[in-house]
């Protein structure tokens, strides 16, 4: 017998809009549905958005806005900027969010394990001591302790104090 796990609450990513094509395209060309998209940031070289599936709470990724899947070919000034957010970034999340520390990682092309190939991002998730614990290891479920709508309102109060 398989043991179920409910988990109600996803209920919505399942049944929300359907979007066509590069979903990192679709949401940098759509500055209006910034909420809904739960976009954090935005400038003239990328924006910020939460992952819609994050590994921890507060995972959220750094996304050029030019579309590419080749890092080497992405203009040196748009990869400085990146790495320059993700400084920020950190500190937002230790700082103003309580991680004990941070992961920052690219997976560059399918081979590389990134499951939005066609678009490189960067991903920033925050950890904890002791965040990892049995449900991953044996049952390779991860649990999501808090609600994600409120850790984007938190994380996106935090961004004026940190990404300037």
């Amino acid at each position: 017998m398989k043991d179920i796990l409910y988990a109600p609450w996803r209920d919505k990513y399942i049944t929300s809009k359907k979007i066509e094509g590069c979903v990192f395209c679709y949401i940098s060309s759509h500055k209006e549905e910034d909420k809904e998209l739960h976009v954090l940031y935005r400038d003239k070289y990328c924006f910020m958005v939460m992952n819609r599936y994050p590994y921890t709470p507060g995972h959220f990724m750094i996304i050029p806005h030019l579309h590419t899947d080749k890092l080497e070919e992405l203009p040196s000034e748009t990869w400085l900027h990146m790495s320059n957010l993700a400084q920020k970034g950190v500190k937002l999340l230790k700082e103003g969010f309580g991680a004990h520390g941070v992961n920052i990682g690219m997976n560059l092309g399918k081979a590389g394990g990134a499951g939005i190939a066609e678009h490189i991002h960067m991903h920033l998730v925050p950890r904890w001591q002791g965040d990892t614990n049995f449900m991953t290891s044996v049952a390779d479920t991860r649990v999501y302790s808090t609600d994600f709508e409120k850790i984007y309102e938190k994380i996106k109060s935090l961004i004026p104090d940190y990404i300037k």
